[in-house]
């Protein structure tokens, strides 16, 4: 924790047991979280993941012992930006948080854009199946059909994706 304070570092909050973890990180909002560890163990992955979870923050682990592969890999899963093992110098200590948070952040920016992707894929699959039934069903051509569910978006200030689930609910009583 010197360490942290001769780096310029606000400690706000030094928490002894994982158990209040997760609400603690909700509570207080830390901008990084840094857990200093002799080893990890199954309940801090598990408090890790739940942060990883509902309150996503860079995660550094500082660890005196080596663990496992499968335990790097588990704590990775669980949002770990950073796991340094054995004595770290105290010029080190900025770049690596430094590294952390920059991790973090990329992380984070390409798990909003495959949410977006994914959720764009969903809709356009949506509006495909709607047009595809329009097409069967009242004879319009693919593009008619499209103009048809943007139409009927437009005019009722929906977006295409609802009016075309809107068309699919309609054609599953049929």
């Amino acid at each position: 924790m010197n360490v942290l304070i001769n780096e310029q570092y606000d400690i706000y909050h030094v928490a002894h047991s994982g158990v209040p973890l997760l609400r603690d990180v909700k509570q207080l909002n830390p901008d990084v979280i840094i857990i200093d560890i002799e080893s990890p163990n199954r309940d801090m992955l598990e408090n890790l993941n739940k942060i990883s979870q509902f309150a996503p923050k860079p995660i550094v682990v500082f660890s005196e012992q080596q663990c496992a592969n499968t335990t790097i890999n588990q704590m990775v899963r669980s949002g770990v930006s950073a796991y340094v093992v054995g004595e770290v110098n105290q010029k080190r200590v900025k770049s690596i948080i430094d590294i952390a948070i920059a991790r973090f952040d990329l992380f984070q920016t390409l798990k909003q854009e495959l949410a977006e992707t994914k959720q764009k894929l969903s809709s356009q699959k949506s509006i495909d199946k709607a047009k595809r039934w329009l097409m069967e069903t009242k004879q319009l051509s693919e593009i008619d059909a499209y103009h048809f569910i943007r139409k009927v978006a437009m005019d009722n200030s929906q977006k295409m994706d609802d009016v075309a689930k809107n068309i699919l609910s309609v054609a599953s009583i049929f």
